[in-house]
């Protein structure tokens, strides 16, 4: 049986960004190369009587010790990379045919329909939930509930004039206001089963629905 993952195209962005570290490394490493070649001519062709002066010497080999030490700072770097997107790669794969809850507001709207649970941490004098779509745009707003605790929003997709919206990732934002005028704290999660894995960028992406969500933004996986 194979398993699902979507975005396995080789012209992918992390492609892309390994190809232009690797541009930079090589020119970094010709510089180091050059540097080293002008070195030792300046130091055979010197003037035995009249040598080069101790100290500009010492900055030579300084700056040379610098150049070495970037190149071996930028090799380890690359290899700590690889390494955490090998394993975020890894831990996404392990969320697939998983339900998982996202605490970040993201709700997945799939055959136009999509519930939020929403927290209220005391009781509010107004409460407003405003949805907005993946480019931050509001789409739909209406009163909540008001008494502290857990609540249920069930939205169908559609806008605040009755327009029916595609399915796809969408947001949940809680403002509510206390009786003194005080802002209430409040908590906004949702749940999706996971379907598939894109990584092909720079970072896994889980698949729920038709809709991409950021591995960081699930923080709990259930059964």
């Amino acid at each position: 049986m194979t398993t699902p993952v979507s975005g396995t195209n080789s012209n992918t962005p992390s492609t892309s960004n390994s190809s232009s570290s690797g541009n930079a490394m090589q020119q970094l490493s010709g510089n180091f190369d050059t540097f080293l070649q002008l070195l030792t001519t300046q130091l055979k062709n010197q003037d035995p009587t009249s040598p080069m002066d101790s100290s500009q010497f010492t900055q030579q080999l300084v700056m040379y010790s610098q150049v070495e030490q970037q190149i071996d700072t930028n090799t380890n770097l690359q290899t700590l990379i690889g390494l955490s997107q090998g394993q975020s790669n890894n831990l996404a794969m392990s969320y697939l045919g998983h339900n998982v809850v996202l605490n970040d507001g993201s709700g997945v709207l799939s055959n136009s329909a999509v519930t939020w649970n929403y927290g209220l941490d005391n009781a509010s004098a107004a409460t407003t939930l405003t949805v907005t779509d993946s480019s931050g745009k509001a789409v739909y707003s209406t009163t909540g509930e008001t008494a502290a605790g857990t609540h249920e929003f069930d939205w169908n997709g559609k806008d605040s004039s009755g327009n029916q919206l595609p399915d796809g990732l969408y947001k949940l934002t809680v403002s509510a206001t206390a009786s003194d005028g005080s802002a209430v704290t409040t908590s906004v999660a949702s749940d999706g089963t996971v379907n598939g894995v894109d990584t092909s960028g720079s970072s896994p992406q889980l698949v729920i629905g038709s809709a991409e969500v950021p591995l960081t933004s699930a923080t709990l996986v259930t059964n």
